[in-house]
């Protein structure tokens, strides 16, 4: 299968082969080769029935042995989805790419083959959809570069990119470099993988390298590493610096418990590895970023005997649920152990039925766990997650930041010119008139394409006059919007406009769950029509009236989750036509078969199960058990109830969480963006089994109180449960006095004083570097208190200081700030502030304060934090409790 690759028209791309053919082994070591190869052989068995596709090219004339040596480890390596959705000619394309870079550039002879191999050659950064982007970033970047050293172009990459691309929080869906250049804009993830593509696309080593979790706030985050000169150095990806190994996310990252990278391939490279696969390794990188420990653990059975082969997960509190880190697996001592950072663990072990679990404190020489639980015990437990503390970074100098800056807003501008380029609404809404189509809708999509504005403008051309339409648009995330091109669109809405849809299927259940494409977090493709080939007129009928024919065709698609490693969702056409694939995409391939011959279907949003509807009632479907029809699995309701005692309203997935259990451990139930959960009390229907509420409370000092109840849902029964927070110790304490008399120039040039804008409650003020990722992240915080501050009636400022106004920085891209919010560009109050409080602030921007009404400091933070609106929220409902 071979999909036309949409991109952008930004350049003409000369496609080319390496320039020097040389005949030579790229595999030097013949033990390394011999491994290599027969894991080639292996892999070309396992992907047989697309032969064809992948593996015809290595007959090509005139391919040399390294050409055919470079492939075939790329082959033997490659994740799932690469081997269903791409064909041999792209994967040549990547080879010869990597080695035009390595011959054209001068540091391409100092690096050393496995570091060439496993970070410069593999054209997959992470979990993002491949595109040509390597050729197109080796056009753009070779001239500007040739001349500098390796760090010096380094640099000069990083602020290539981040003329192309800023930050800006989006869905987890990784975008393929081009598509994100397209749109320019993106979260920490994506931009990352634009990092490293562009540095490999010069023949420049890169790893993208990520904390799965912080523990002192929630929210992760992924950078880039570049091998320099025969070391790595670390970046901010998008967020150039005048020096290697400077970014904002030093400081958290000093406080880190993980940080790992995925190397592709078979890797002996020197670093720790956490996991080690026939396919790829995940390296431990943490000693490069914070002072680290032994976590050594100890597994037994209830008379204490050691137990070989139990599941040891490495879990931190994070967004109200303990996440694995790390995972392992006991020696025949009962023994594991990782290196991480100097905070607290969970350790949770499990075997067969048992589990058990503890926690892990900076003094433990050895961490015991016995499994001396069942799934059924009711019980609650509350558990302090302590943190690593803050630890010093380096500073740069004010010459370097101001000269940095200087760069910074040009960048900026050169962005902001591209956006300009983007349909206006004046524009729009003219084309919506003449089109006699409704204006807000048209302009709704259109200005939520970004980039991507001509290719929907394109598909609402062509099916305007389908009353599906807008219904239709609504299905799509955002991102599909931005990276989904006019034909894929129309391929699904066109072709649907055919179905024969049965009498008894509800109207609201034909657009999104049969005409939609979009069925969980994958690309949208094509599929559609691909798939109602496959079957006859005959056998079409027969499945649209049993969906047993669907469901055992999905049945023999073989199940390999863990070649799949990367977790890119493989495509319903790659599925079809690999006839392998992992749960999650066997999965999407079933609903996309189902939507195809006109039946409703879905992937269910809490719990992830295929459903597919009949008579309107939604049907589970499992495939591992002898019956696949699930629509009589026993039942039972929980209603959360809001516990009068907490200050603030707790949120799901900021303050708790639902887990129930299945093999040995609790997986949270996915009810983000469930509209049941916005509101108390709600109930929610459920499988009968075994769960876990889970709540914390975040103290200043990143810390958390965990408390948790582990209970039984039986069959037909309603369990009531309150989310009651954990209290934690708080007071009020001043760190310091700013002058509320202290005047400032707001964005409509008038002049009022700080005391004013307090309105005789309190003042948020927050100092903002408005092109750096923590600040942006307050920005995307606040709305979710927006109420309780407006409500409240104090005064929100934010102030940009003088070096830090940026051109390109857009406020009205942040919706839902508090109605009280001002902005300011100032330096004396951040001078006032930071000497109020006896710091220096350097570049740890957002700075964050509560002014009491007289001007007392009883809250401060700095750099990067989650939830600092909620935060802000307590200081000032603690101060209103102190006052009565």
């Amino acid at each position: 299968m071979k999909y036309s690759l949409f991109i952008p028209v930004l350049l003409t791309t000369v496609l080319f082969i390496s320039c020097t053919k040389r005949e030579t082994h790229f595999l030097e070591n013949e033990n390394y080769r011999n491994r290599v190869l027969a894991q080639f052989e292996k892999r070309k068995s396992e992907a047989a029935n697309r032969n064809e596709a992948l593996f015809s090219i290595l007959e090509k004339e005139n391919l040399t042995p390294e050409q055919k040596e470079a492939l075939k480890f790329l082959y033997a390596y490659m994740p799932l989805c690469d081997l269903a959705d791409y064909d041999g000619e792209f994967f040549l394309q990547q080879v010869d790419a990597a080695f035009r870079a390595r011959d054209y550039f001068s540091w391409g002879k100092t690096v050393p083959d496995d570091i060439f191999r496993h970070f410069v050659l593999v054209y997959r950064i992470n979990n993002e959809y491949l595109d040509t982007a390597r050729l197109v970033f080796f056009e753009e970047l070779k001239d500007r570069i040739k001349n500098l050293s390796m760090a010096d172009a380094v640099l000069e990459v990083n602020h290539w990119c981040h003329e192309k691309v800023c930050y800006r929080g989006t869905d987890g869906r990784t975008s393929a470099p081009l598509a994100l250049m397209r749109t320019s804009w993106g979260r920490c993830g994506e931009e990352s993988t634009f990092t490293a593509a562009a540095l490999r696309a010069v023949g420049i080593p890169a790893r993208q390298c990520y904390t799965p979790r912080w523990v002192h706030t929630d929210d992760n985050h992924a950078w880039v590493e570049a091998w320099v000169d025969g070391k790595w150095h670390y970046l901010g990806a998008c967020e150039p610096e005048p020096e290697l190994d400077v970014a904002w996310f030093t400081a958290p990252a000093k406080r880190a418990m993980m940080v790992h990278t995925n190397v592709f391939g078979l890797y002996t490279g020197p670093e720790e590895k956490n996991l080690e696969t026939p396919l790829y390794s995940k390296i431990n990188l943490l000693e490069n970023y914070a002072e680290t420990r032994s976590v050594k653990v100890l597994v037994t059975d209830e008379n204490n005997q050691p137990l070989e082969g139990a599941k040891v997960q490495f879990m931190v509190y994070n967004y109200a649920e303990f996440y694995p880190v790390s995972t392992n697996t006991t020696n025949k001592n009962g023994e594991t152990s990782i290196i991480s950072g100097k905070g607290d663990l969970i350790i949770w072990a499990n075997l067969k039925d048992k589990y058990g679990y503890t926690k892990s404190n900076v003094q433990d020489e050895i961490t015991v766990v016995k499994l001396d639980r069942k799934p059924g015990m009711e019980y609650e437990d509350l558990i302090v997650m302590n943190v690593p503390g803050e630890q010093p970074v380096k500073k740069l100098s004010p010459e370097a930041i101001a000269k940095n800056t200087v760069r910074l807003t040009y960048e900026d501008s050169v962005r902001t010119a591209y956006m300009n380029t983007f349909i206006k609404q004046e524009q729009a809404d003219a084309w919506a008139e003449s089109e006699k189509l409704n204006k807000a809708e048209v302009w709704k999509y259109l200005n939520m394409a970004q980039g991507n504005w001509q290719e929907i403008k394109k598909f609402i051309a062509n099916e305007k006059n389908n009353p599906r339409l807008f219904p239709f648009l609504a299905t799509l995330s955002q991102k599909d919007l931005r990276d989904t091109p006019a034909e894929y669109l129309s391929n699904h809405l066109q072709t649907g406009k055919d179905l024969e849809i049965k009498d008894k299927t509800p109207e609201n259940q034909i657009v999104p769950y049969m005409l939609s494409p979009r069925i969980e977090s994958e690309l949208i493709r094509p599929w559609r029509t691909f798939l109602q080939a496959q079957r006859s007129g005959e056998s079409r009928a027969k499945a649209r009236e049993n969906v047993d024919y669907i469901i055992d065709f999905s049945k023999n698609i073989k199940i390999n989750n863990d070649e799949n490693y990367y977790n890119c969702r493989i495509t319903p056409q790659g599925v079809y036509e690999l006839g392998t694939a992992d749960v999650r995409s066997r999965n999407i391939f079933f609903v996309a078969a189902c939507r195809s011959l006109g039946i409703p279907a879905r992937i269910e949003p809490a719990t992830g199960k295929p459903q597919y509807s009949e008579n309107g009632n939604w049907i589970d479907v499992t495939f591992e058990k002898e019956s696949s029809l699930a629509a009589n699995f026993p039942k039972g309701k929980i209603t959360l109830k809001n516990a009068t005692s907490n200050i603030i309203k707790p949120g799901y997935y900021t303050h708790y969480t639902l887990a129930y259990f299945k093999d040995g451990e609790f997986r949270t139930l996915d009810l983000e963006g469930n509209p049941a959960v916005s509101r108390f009390p709600y109930t929610l229907d459920l499988d009968a089994g075994y769960y876990r509420l889970m709540i914390g409370s975040r103290a200043n000092d990143g810390s958390v109180t965990v408390s948790t109840k582990y209970f039984e849902l039986k069959e037909n029964t309603v369990q009531s449960l309150e989310v009651k927070m954990p209290l934690i110790e708080a007071k009020l304490l001043v760190k310091g006095i700013v002058d509320m008399n202290s005047v400032v120039v707001l964005k409509d040039q008038s002049k009022t004083s700080l005391k004013e804008l307090s309105n005789g409650k309190g003042l948020m003020l927050c100092f903002v570097d408005p092109g750096k990722e923590p600040s942006k992240h307050i920005l995307q915080d606040l709305p979710a208190v927006r109420q309780a501050l407006d409500n409240w009636g104090g005064g929100v400022l934010f102030v940009v200081p003088g070096d830090k106004r940026s051109k390109g920085f857009d406020v009205s891209v942040f919706k839902g700030l508090p109605g009280q919010t001002q902005w300011t560009v100032d330096d004396a109050l951040l001078k006032a502030a930071t000497g109020a409080l006896q710091i220096d602030l350097g570049d740890n921007f957002p700075l964050t304060l509560y002014l009491s009404d007289n001007g007392g400091i009883l809250f401060s933070s700095a750099g990067y934090r989650i939830g600092t609106g909620e935060d802000v929220l307590k200081t000032i409902r603690l101060e209103e409790n102190t006052k009565l």
